[in-house]
């Protein structure tokens, strides 16, 4: 391809670094990724030398990108032309085997997004090429194919077993086994030749490294038969390298790992998967291993660059510990006291190191020390070894870490100020023996250890650490901060109003890490729902206030969002004090704005902004209803203004907003800004990203309700309905689209939709012949039904089959007793049954098709009433508790995110039947009154006795 071609491409990626213009390079790029192979494209700059690397891995990223958007829809086909995905294939395993490392991750990425959908059956031929370009001695190649085999087989690891998996491992496993243990032996073979020949085994161990990981990565889900039949020889390779040194593979820095300490981290990796997975093959060779790895702990340095390899040697120790019979290699005082003093002890101490990252980059201090955020730190791994001792042994553990714990109290009594360290490693070590089981996000430690009391050790040791105003350190407050925080869930009512008062003053503290862990245990506090709402609400002014010039205190949008955990604390007073906010709603809402407003100059914090439209929810959700006016026009402001810069990353929180400023106020007319947003919402291209569709469908179907009237004289309902045609073609989004369509038949009028029945039952109707889904058969159902039971609104039953048989005479039937009759059954949700009750019912008693054609079908009908009113429709119990996303999921942040201050409440579409067999009853009885007692003669000519039996035990007609 000529470089006039590709130049364009290059100058675009290029300007995508560069802040002033990236922007509206992006914009162009992805309006280039519609044109037919432009993914071969960046991949021919990916290759070429002649373009800077910052380009060649611009190009790179935007690939892998590309490849997330466009490989497949959601049917699993492929979106790029068949050429096309042939030719990527065939150039990938070319590039990773030729490009530098930074690029290959981005191609790696690629290839397991490729391999998702591709591997193994679209893509048989990919392991024998891997294996066809391994060599005896070329690194460079042969770390190109790992990496690329790696990417791969890595997704295995978190997956749930099944036959199709197992199917693709056993493939793999069969072509790529013996030829990757050959590169084992040949690879350790090379070490052991190039030993002083830097430049080699630096490269070798990069190999090392990645034939660990791919140990694992086949090891993951069965013990290989292959590696099962060879482990005594496996396992004496990975032993040899636990305890490799060579100084040649020494880093500089200290806080930087090499890959010698990878190799070692991987190999603990794979020896805690055996110990947990397969210790009948397994057990007999642990107990080398454990020597080795009390060995490496005991000699390895406080330096950070060795902190993963410890947490996973110390992971293994568990692990082994967990095993009983292993386990016995700890039990008596004497071993137990050595693993305190020379494993233990070492790794809960605070170093240096610590104090540096506290006093340096205290929000990611925070972020590593909170229970369960730190799962690869010394600390935490070293706390999980004495738990798992612990559970083993409760009596003498207790008793070993006590002593330790007096002693540290006492050097701290002698010296609280040289000494304060001891005092900190005290509380971090009663801490760690008096929890017992999984501390939990929502309740911290929920079991103790029955020989400790948690309380008095606070009162007796911490809680003056908390009263103090001044001569204690920072970090003594913190850890007497983390105690609350961890045990919150075992400390009573009366005493969190003794402790509360004394965390909230910390809110003043100048120490950010003091401040912030305040906010922390105060958020953890209300969610457990401690207080009740007048307590929180006498409070709520100043915690508010505080929090919020804390959030406010440095103005650039980085510093702003950059600590989430006030945020947090801010929706979580909001959402606990409830209406209790509408005094105070004006400052509120200008500190809510003020900060939008920075930081929707650069959003970088995914998890700050989502706590921080949970805010802004919680103060319309219970503020609004009663000032919406205030509420909208205050923030219709900021909200239009991210929606007009094309902020994606709020875009979607922003929909939901409005949409729930709408439903605040639903008997009001629609304000002249929504009016104009409409024909920009219903724009297709904005339906294109995945994220907006949910909060689109949400803001949508909030506008109809206030302004169908006004929509269907501008001639809007084509638009509407259009965005209903190509939601319900997708699987994935076919639920959205009958959303927009219930909608759409509740609140316009039926004359403005007359002419568009036929067409939007005849597009449900290819759905159900060609590609019908569960999901789309039951919103079918359940849409019928919402039609159906609206004969005072001009539709009901005959309204459909008048529908149906424009489309093709006699349809109705199939469809009818094919799919609606059974599919009624399988409704779950108490309002959809009640929904179907009461169509049902109107089709016995209104239809006159059922009374004069469908003569089989009226029994039908009944006998499906009858079976829905044996299951009673269950009252819908509202669910009042607003809880927040799990921001540690992996799909957090990536497209839509639901706001749960925002969230709609189920909602009863016949709020004035409220007693629902009782209106059946009166129906049927009613019917049977005007009909001149019809509805009795169909019930003897056209019903089985067991039916009648039934519908004259629930009526007595």
């Amino acid at each position: 391809m000529a470089t006039t071609t590709l130049d364009p491409i290059a100058q675009l990626l290029q300007a995508t670094l560069d802040p002033r213009q990236n922007k509206q390079a992006e914009q162009q790029i992805l309006q280039a990724e519609k044109n037919p192979n432009f993914s071969l494209l960046l991949l021919q700059i990916v290759a070429s030398d002649q373009y800077p690397y910052t380009t060649r891995l611009a190009s790179a990223l935007c690939f892998k990108n590309l490849i997330k958007r466009n490989w497949t829809d959601e049917d699993g086909n492929h979106k790029l032309s068949s050429g096309e995905v042939v030719a990527i294939k065939q150039e990938l395993i070319g590039l990773m085997t030729s490009t530098p490392p930074g690029i290959q991750s981005q191609l790696g990425d690629a290839i397991s997004v490729i391999a998702d959908s591709d591997f193994w059956q679209r893509w048989e031929t990919l392991v024998d090429d891997l294996v066809s370009r391994l060599t005896p001695d070329n690194t460079t190649v042969n770390n190109g194919v790992l990496q690329v085999a790696h990417s791969i087989f890595k997704r295995w690891r978190p997956l749930f077993r099944s036959d199709d998996l197992y199917t693709e491992v056993n493939f793999v496993l069969s072509r790529f086994g013996a030829p990757f243990l050959t590169l084992f032996e040949n690879t350790d073979r090379l070490i052991g030749e190039n030993k002083d020949n830097k430049e080699v085994i630096q490269q070798l161990f990069v190999t090392l490294n990645l034939i660990v990981k791919l140990f694992n990565d086949l090891s993951c889900q069965d013990l290989p038969p292959i590696f099962e039949e060879n482990l005594p020889t496996i396992m004496t390779l990975l032993h040899n390298y636990l305890s490799y040194d060579n100084p040649l593979l020494h880093t500089d820095d200290d806080s930087e790992s090499g890959s010698l300490e990878f190799v070692k981290t991987g190999i603990c990796e794979v020896l805690i998967l055996y110990v947990q997975k397969y210790e009948d093959a397994f057990g007999p060779l642990v107990g080398n291993f454990i020597t080795s790895v009390w060995n490496l702990l005991t000699a390895v340095g406080s330096q950070t660059k060795y902190d993963i390899l410890v947490s996973k040697a110390l992971q293994f120790l568990s692990a082994v510990a967990h095993v009983a019979s292993h386990a016995q290699n700890f039990n008596d005082k004497g071993v137990l006291g050595e693993v305190v003093e020379k494993v233990i002890l070492p790794n809960v101490s605070l170093r240096e190191s610590d104090i540096e990252l506290f006093e340096d980059e205290p929000i990611e201090f925070i972020r590593r020390d909170l229970e369960g955020s730190d799962s690869d730190t010394r600390r935490r791994a070293a706390t999980d070894f004495l738990r798992a001792l612990l559970e083993q042994f409760e009596a003498p553990v207790t008793e070993v870490v006590s002593q330790y714990i007096n002693h540290y109290l006492s050097s701290y009594s002698s010296s609280p100020k040289g000494n304060w360290k001891s005092k900190d490693t005290a509380v971090y070590l009663f801490s760690s023996i008096a929890a017992k089981g999984v501390s939990t996000a929502s309740g911290g430690v929920k079991d103790i250890n029955p020989l400790v009391d948690v309380v008095d050790f606070f009162q007796k040791n911490i809680s003056g650490d908390l009263v103090a105003d001044t001569g204690v350190e920072a970090i003594l407050k913190i850890a007497a901060m983390k105690y609350l925080y961890t045990f919150r869930s075992r400390i009573q009512k009366h005493q969190w109003q003794q402790a509360l008062p004394l965390v909230a003053k910390h809110l003043n503290s100048p120490e950010y890490v003091v401040h912030t862990y305040a906010a922390i245990c105060i958020e953890r506090v209300l969610f457990l729902q401690v207080f009740d709402q007048p307590d929180v609400v006498a409070l709520s002014k100043d915690l508010l206030e505080h929090l919020l010039l804390l959030i406010e205190k440095e103005g650039a949008p980085e510093k702003v969002q950059e600590n989430e955990f006030l945020m947090k604390c801010v929706m979580r007073v909001l959402i606990v004090i409830r209406d209790g906010v509408i005094p105070n709603t004006d400052s509120i809402l200008a500190h809510l704005i003020k900060i939008t407003d920075i930081i929707c100059k650069n959003p970088s914090n995914p998890r700050f902004y989502y706590y921080h439209f949970e805010a802004i929810g919680a103060l319309i959700r219970f503020a609004a209803p009663s000032q919406p006016d205030k509420l909208e026009q205050a923030l219709g402001k900021p909200f239009a203004f991210a929606v007009q810069e094309g902020v994606q990353e709020f875009i979607p929180y922003v929909f939901q907003l409005f949409a729930a400023l709408l439903e605040a106020n639903p008997s009001a007319s629609l304000p002249d800004y929504y009016k104009s947003l409409i024909p920009s919402i219903l724009m297709p291209a904005l339906w294109e990203s995945k994220g907006n569709v949910p909060a689109l469908i949400k803001l949508v179907t909030s506008i109809i309700p206030r302004g169908a009237s006004e929509m269907a004289r501008d001639g809007q309902v084509e638009p509407v309905l259009g965005v209903f045609q190509k939601l319900v073609s997708t699987k994935a989004n076919e639920s959205y689209g009958f959303d927009i369509l219930e909608s759409v038949i509740a609140h316009f009028p039926v004359d403005a939709l007359q002419p568009y029945f036929v067409h939007m039952f005849n597009i449900m109707l290819l759905r159900l012949q060609n590609s019908k889904t569960e999901n789309f058969s039951l919103r079918f159902v359940r849409f019928y039904h919402f039609m159906s039971a609206r004969g005072e609104k001009g539709l009901g039953t005959d309204f459909v089959i008048n529908i149906l048989d424009q489309i093709q005479s006699g349809v109705f039937t199939p469809i009818y007793t094919g799919i609606i009759l059974p599919d009624t059954q399988k409704l779950s949700k108490p309002f959809d049954r009640k929904t179907a009750v009461i169509s049902l019912t109107k089709t016995i008693t209104e239809s006159s098709a059922f009374i004069e054609r469908y003569k089989k079908g009226w029994a039908y009908t009944t006998d499906a009433l009858l079976a829905l009113l044996e299951s009673p429709v269950l009252a819908v119990v509202a669910d009042d508790v607003i809880d927040e996303a799990d921001i540690d999921d992996m799909s957090f942040g990536v497209g839509f995110t639901q706001l749960n201050t925002c969230k709609r409440l189920p909602k009863d579409p016949f709020p004035e039947i409220k007693d629902t067999k009782l209106w059946v009853s009166q129906q049927i009885t009613n019917a049977n009154t005007k009909t001149a007692g019809l509805i009795n003669t169909f019930i003897r000519e056209r019903l089985s006795p067991e039916s009648q039996q039934k519908l004259h035990s629930l009526f007595p007609i």
